[in-house]
């Protein structure tokens, strides 16, 4: 109940401070992202937070941290993302694939020592990655509008409620929220930042880095949805749009 309520709080909020910001919007996804003006505030904002205390803790983390004990840790924190994997496998149907799961959480577990050795991609067990945003997607919601929350960064308002039930059975979130244990969610958050260190200056080198994190997780988003197919867009319809005559 204090996941949920606290992430009721963060929609209220972010929802009343895009209803009362008096921002020039530019546009450059009215449809996907009609709330820019105070999405680019919070990006800045992030951005800010980013560069000046999390980069710094995750390039100093990934100097002293080797290679090999990076990818274990890696590999453990994903394989605790399981329960949430597997509830909302079954929430859609996708009864399959939850044995797949099941199966790679148990080997990994088991042969690989807790998750820090991926020994089911080596048995060739697929991986997948599943979450309740994902799950309300195939059950209708389909479009959602974009929105960057301060410290959590890109969502839509459906995977905002999403969170919920990431916090309410994930062990790490589980952990802290019960038990007071921060630790492991800040080595998580550290590991995840440092992977993607090597991405950063194509992000610092684009002409608008907003647009450009934005097109990319929302791709990534419909890419995760559809399972690796999404639709591909009515280049047809489009451009007889395009044609249709100006009414007078």
């Amino acid at each position: 109940m204090k996941t949920l309520t606290r992430t009721g709080l963060i929609v209220t909020l972010c929802l009343s401070l895009v209803a009362c910001a008096n921002t020039q919007n530019r546009h450059t996804d009215p449809e996907r992202d009609p709330w820019e003006g105070f999405n680019r505030k919070v990006y800045a904002f992030n951005d800010t937070l980013d560069r000046y205390f999390l980069r710094p803790v995750s390039v100093a983390y990934d100097k002293i941290m080797p290679d090999p004990f990076q990818r274990g840790i890696s590999h453990f924190f994903r394989n605790l993302d399981f329960p949430v994997t597997l509830l909302n496998q079954l929430l859609q149907g996708k009864f399959h694939q939850a044995g797949d799961s099941t199966g790679r959480f148990l080997v990994n577990s088991t042969i690989g020592v807790f998750g820090f050795f991926d020994v089911a991609t080596k048995f060739d067990i697929p991986q997948y990655d599943e979450d309740f945003g994902q799950t309300l997607a195939t059950w209708g919601y389909e479009n959602s509008r974009y929105l960057v929350v301060p410290v959590f960064g890109p969502l839509t308002v459906r995977d905002v409620f999403g969170r919920s039930v990431y916090g309410l059975y994930h062990p790490v979130s589980w952990v802290a929220r019960e038990e007071g244990i921060y630790w492991p969610m800040v080595t998580d958050i550290v590991q995840t930042r440092a992977k993607f260190l090597e991405q950063d200056q194509v992000i610092f080198d684009s002409y608008d880095p907003y647009v450009m994190v934005r097109d990319t997780w929302l791709q990534n988003r419909e890419f995760k949805i559809y399972d690796g197919n999404p639709p591909l867009a009515d280049y047809d319809a489009y451009l007889e749009e395009l044609e249709e005559p100006e009414q007078p």
